[in-house]
């Protein structure tokens, strides 16, 4: 009988590696995905440490290149049994709205957003035709409350979240599960794009800039274990039951979403402001 096959796209860091690790240890043949060659090798080297070095394929695919989404095409013709898809593949974009410019957004939007719709659908077909399938979208506290700096990597994790909601009830008639993991922040190199955000010290926004940039790195160390997220990605994937469409995870996560339920906006506006200005760099 052929084992059951996982794709999971941006495998080679973070999330994805230890989630492309984690399905295979489950018994998942898995097609894991990357675009770029030189981080493979940390993959593969996992791999062997665990055992599983012959339930992993490596695929190069960047999901912005339709060519490249293409050879992804074909080579899942070669797969059977493709029950889960994890979209894992994305970055941050760090920035000031006034600063950025529309490339910059589309270059953020075609990453996180068009991306994830452009493997799903690669992926629904096979799912259908064996009328079941989980897919496993990497959304983010940002896809819930916006920060200052992040308005482009915040409006692509909304965009996610509508997207995700949407495919989740035209789906669920077929057998094919959607679930959306709102993690808040872990140690990944996703905060790397937003530590090297640099504005000019003749811009407006620099001292604001300056505050975010401390209000982050002075909370680096209190970051999670990405192999909580890979971990319960894995039990989604696995569970008899089935998964819930929202799962927030993470230091403070659940609250974080609670009080903006229930909190006017003008409330959490001045939290949000009054914790920056707090930062020992203000003072």
């Amino acid at each position: 009988m052929n084992k059951k096959a996982a794709i999971v796209t941006g495998a080679s860091s973070g999330f994805g590696l230890l989630t492309a690790l984690g399905l295979a240890q489950a018994g998942f043949q898995v097609l894991a995905t990357v675009r770029n060659e030189e981080k493979e090798k940390n993959l593969l080297l996992e791999a062997q440490k665990r055992g599983v070095l012959g339930s992993i394929a490596i695929q190069h695919c960047d999901v912005t290149c339709s060519q490249s989404i293409f050879q992804l095409k074909n080579k899942m013709k070669e797969m059977s049994n493709i029950e889960v898809l994890v979209n894992n593949a994305g970055f941050a974009l760090g920035g000031f709205s006034e600063e950025l410019s529309i490339d910059d957004y589309r270059r953020q939007f075609e990453t996180n957003v068009f991306g994830v719709i452009s493997i799903t659908q690669l992926a629904l077909p096979y799912m259908k035709a064996q009328k079941k399938g989980r897919i496993i979208n990497m959304g983010s506290i940002s896809g819930k409350v916006g920060f200052p700096g992040l308005s482009a990597y915040t409006a692509s994790k909304h965009a996610l979240e509508g997207y995700s909601e949407s495919l989740r009830l035209e789906l669920l008639p077929f057998g094919i599960d959607v679930s959306i993991l709102e993690p808040g922040s872990y140690k990944t190199n996703i905060w790397s794009a937003i530590d090297q955000t640099r504005n000019s010290e003749n811009s407006s926004y620099h001292i604001y800039n300056e505050a975010i940039l401390h209000f982050i790195n002075k909370r680096k160390s209190s970051h999670g274990d990405p192999q909580e997220i890979a971990d319960l990605i894995v039990m989604i994937a696995t569970s008899a039951k089935r998964p819930k469409f929202r799962y927030p995870i993470g230091k403070g996560i659940k609250q974080t979403i609670g009080l903006k339920s229930i909190l006017p906006w003008s409330f959490l506006e001045k939290i949000i402001l009054k914790k920056l200005r707090m930062t020992d760099h203000d003072k």
